[in-house]
């Protein structure tokens, strides 16, 4: 949930990146912070990164972003990934918990599209128990790895992920290229800040 800081006119806002093992959901952060850093050197901003040999994320990856958003206020969004293997469904769990936002990473390539599926069903069973419903919780897709060779088409990823009452935006991405890491950023946060905005920054 997010936090205000009246005294300070602070808004901190969580954004968790979800998905299936090696999709790219580290990548993702990794090239953020790469860049913001490069654009803000006096930035004091800390990726903290936590690996195992089994998963590249064992906990979760996490840096604040400010940015001046709503009038009056700095928002800050703090970014985490959550560990893609299913034995660690416990640390999903805790990362998900006061979540606002969510970038669920699918994998483009055809033989990841059932682990696509079974990440995304693995993150409304948890939302469920921790009392949250992914149909009130702002979130985007962003399809990762289109430029492996041959990757599955878009109007597939949209019908196995995208195909509800209410579709979401969608972003194609190359995380490790970083072609589509900021549109789909700068989608979540949009679709966060219009939210607050709405609520009258209430909480």
């Amino acid at each position: 949930m997010a936090l205000i800081n009246q005294a300070a006119k602070e808004l901190h806002v969580k954004i968790v990146y979800y998905g299936p093992a090696k999709s790219g959901k580290t990548t993702n952060l990794e090239q953020i912070h790469a860049h913001i850093q490069t654009a803000r050197p006096d930035g004091k901003s800390k990726m903290v990164s936590l690996a195992t040999s089994a998963d590249r994320t064992l906990f979760f990856d996490f840096f604040p972003l400010e940015a001046q958003v709503i009038k009056g206020y700095t928002t800050k969004f703090q970014l985490f990934t959550v560990p893609g293997q299913v034995i660690y469904n416990t640390t999903r769990q805790l990362v998900l918990r006061g979540v606002d936002g969510i970038v669920f990473v699918a994998d483009s390539n055809y033989d990841k599209m059932q682990e696509n599926v079974e990440s995304f069903q693995n993150l409304e069973e948890n939302l469920r128990s921790l009392g949250l419903d992914l149909a009130e919780i702002p979130y985007v897709l962003q399809y990762n790895k289109r430029d492996v060779e041959n990757p599955a088409p878009v109007e597939f990823l949209e019908f196995l992920l995208n195909n509800r009452e209410v579709h979401v935006p969608a972003f194609e991405a190359s995380a490790a290229r970083v072609e589509g890491v900021f549109e789909t950023l700068n989608g979540i946060s949009r679709l966060l800040l219009q939210k607050f905005i709405t609520q009258g920054t209430r909480c």
